[in-house]
């Protein structure tokens, strides 16, 4: 069974633990100062951040079909919706405190479309895992909690956290091993859970 899940399980993975490592470097607010970084850093994150929306779309393939299509058109959401605040209060606010050296009025209403921007995407991303769980949890039972828990509670986070350290970046791993439990809890059962089951009186 290990051979079978934990390439797809590494690879929905995979952009939390990026989005993690972005986060490390994030500032944790624009100034003058860092505003050439700020700009190249959400340049570097605009093909990353929607990443978290093809591993949403990926864990719901087990879920029924309207659950599945709900959950799909969230991840849609997210990923069109995070990635305008990634491109409003990232790059178009970074470059204009860069170029204005840090005095121009229109980088805090860049950073007020931005963040009502971002604030969809992240209920996007909410809407989305609960669907993941609620997707995956008739097929797997007890396997999906510590997957469903992580994740859960990281998209709540996730809110309000965007990647600033320290919180968002424990967000986006949180995020990454709930996945990565929850495409364990995808897996057919190993011979040994189903021999238990047997045992237990459970049906075939």
């Amino acid at each position: 069974m290990f051979r079978s899940w934990w390439p797809l399980a590494v690879v929905v993975a995979l952009p939390g633990l990026l989005l993690a490592g972005f986060g490390m470097t994030h500032p944790s607010g624009l100034h003058a100062g860092n505003a050439h970084w700020w700009t190249t850093l959400h340049i570097l994150l605009l093909p990353v951040l929607p990443l978290l929306g093809v591993s949403l779309w990926v864990l719901l393939t087990p879920a029924v079909r309207p659950l599945r299509w709900a959950g799909r058109l969230a991840a849609y959401g997210y990923a069109t919706f995070y990635g305008g605040l990634d491109a409003v209060a990232g790059i178009a606010a970074g470059t204009v405190e860069d170029a204005s050296g840090g005095v121009s009025p229109l980088t805090g209403t860049l950073f007020e479309v931005g963040d009502t921007l971002g604030y969809v995407g992240a209920w996007s991303f909410l809407v989305g895992s609960v669907c993941v769980v609620a997707g995956i949890a008739p097929r797997a039972g007890w396997r999906v909690a510590p997957g469903a828990v992580l994740l859960l509670a990281a998209s709540v986070s996730f809110l309000d956290s965007h990647l600033f350290w320290p919180r968002g970046v424990y967000t986006m791993v949180a995020i990454a091993v709930g996945m990565f439990l929850l495409s364990w809890a995808t897996a057919p059962a190993s011979a040994d859970e189903r021999n238990t089951a047997h045992a237990d009186g459970s049906p075939h």
